[in-house]
């Protein structure tokens, strides 16, 4: 039974969950949550499992309207949150009557906000389970569509009761950036020893070009030693591949199952989730071990 409708996407919802485990080889990505922390987070305060489905907004600029009563939460990057017009809490349960919008405003930093409602977004005719999860990939086109105004939402039923009361803060980017810790990978070799200097030292600065798929970091060129062809290989989320080009990129939840160009260091799992709330121009350093 649909529960909520989507009145509202400026940018890009999605509904994601935990992810979908077991198909790389197929070469089909894990996907799920860029940022799992926030979903789970949210997840929690309305009863539900760290894993069930909620919604990815990116950038904020979303609205749903609910058609039975519920319990809903707002955590990921700040952003204004109104029911009817109101203010509401952010990281806090909330619930809907029949017939209440909610709108979240365009965030105010980072990336990504997460919308979780009790019982989770359910299986549906708009939100197939695919291979075991209900995880969008935009990229493959693997799960259900990005969510359009109209697209009806079904909410399964609540296992356990909201944790009323509690207040989840949005997430923030320290002042001085980010400091992601990572160990060197199987191709570190083929850097040149001012390349792993450069890899290691330099403050990175998050690029334009970042996405689901990955990350790719502005700053100076980590030079290869090595520059011959790579037989594919396999890859895992916060991988760091380096291009003949010298700009690392960083793999995030939608990457490919396999790549040519080295993996010089791999990013800690943990850390991926705050680089995917990592906006364009946030510096970064790599904390090689």
């Amino acid at each position: 039974m649909t529960a909520l409708v989507v009145t509202r996407v400026d940018t890009l919802a999605l509904v994601e969950d935990s992810g979908r485990q077991g198909h790389r080889h197929l070469g089909v990505p894990p996907s799920g949550a860029a940022d799992r922390t926030s979903l789970g987070r949210g997840n929690r305060v309305v009863g539900n499992d760290s894993g069930a489905a909620g919604i990815e907004i990116l950038l904020g600029g979303f609205g749903v309207q609910a058609t039975t009563p519920l319990v809903i939460a707002v955590t990921g990057a700040p952003a204004p949150v109104t029911v009817g017009g109101r203010p509401a809490p952010f990281g806090e349960a909330i619930l809907l009557s029949p017939g209440d919008e909610l709108h979240l405003g365009r965030v105010t930093s980072g990336l990504r906000i997460y919308l979780t409602v009790a019982g989770g977004i359910a299986e549906s005719g708009s939100t197939p389970r695919v291979l075991g999860s209900m995880s969008s990939d935009p990229t493959s086109s693997i799960g259900p569509a990005a969510l359009q105004p109209g697209t009806a939402l079904a909410v399964g039923l609540p296992d356990r009761e909201p944790h009323l009361g509690v207040s989840i803060p949005p997430i923030t980017t320290p002042p001085l950036g980010l400091e992601l810790p990572a160990t060197w990978g199987p191709r570190a070799d083929w850097l040149s020893d001012s390349g792993r200097a450069a890899l290691q030292a330099s403050r990175w600065t998050v690029s334009s070009h970042t996405d689901r798929v990955g990350v790719r970091l502005d700053g100076i060129a980590a030079e290869l030693a090595r520059h011959e062809q790579l037989p594919s290989e396999g890859l895992v989320r916060g991988c760091i591949q380096v291009p003949p080009n010298g700009t690392p990129i960083v793999f995030l939840a939608d990457h490919p199952t396999t790549g040519g160009y080295p993996v010089v260091a791999v990013v800690d799992d943990a850390a991926t989730d705050r680089l995917a709330q990592a906006a364009p121009g946030t510096p970064a350093m790599l904390r090689i071990r």
